[in-house]
């Protein structure tokens, strides 16, 4: 199994990074790393976060204002959100086709 961006959720995650090297370096990597921990943890156990609005899932940082959403598909994990917190919910419900 392989983790797969949506395009838009990949933008967004470069946004978020670029966003907080921006404010310094050090915090843009520390917040790459974090949403990368994120990403080998849902790879490792897919099925232990939290079903929110099935069939997607969420797994939240708890050093930034992110998580990021996804779905469990027969042959990968489809990133569909890389989301602040505080963004409308649900903005990102027609990705998950």
């Amino acid at each position: 199994m392989r983790i797969v961006l949506h395009p838009a959720a990949d933008d967004e995650l470069a946004e978020a990074v670029a966003y907080y090297a921006a404010i310094d370096l050090a915090l843009g990597q520390r917040f790459y790393l974090e949403m990368e921990r994120l990403m080998r943890e849902i790879y490792a156990h897919p099925r232990t976060f939290r079903q929110f609005d099935p069939p997607a899932r969420r797994h939240f940082s708890s050093c930034f204002p992110y998580g990021i959403i996804y779905l469990e598909q027969d042959d990968h994990l489809w990133i569909v959100a890389v989301m602040h917190m505080m963004r409308k919910p649900g903005y990102w419900k027609s990705r998950m086709q």
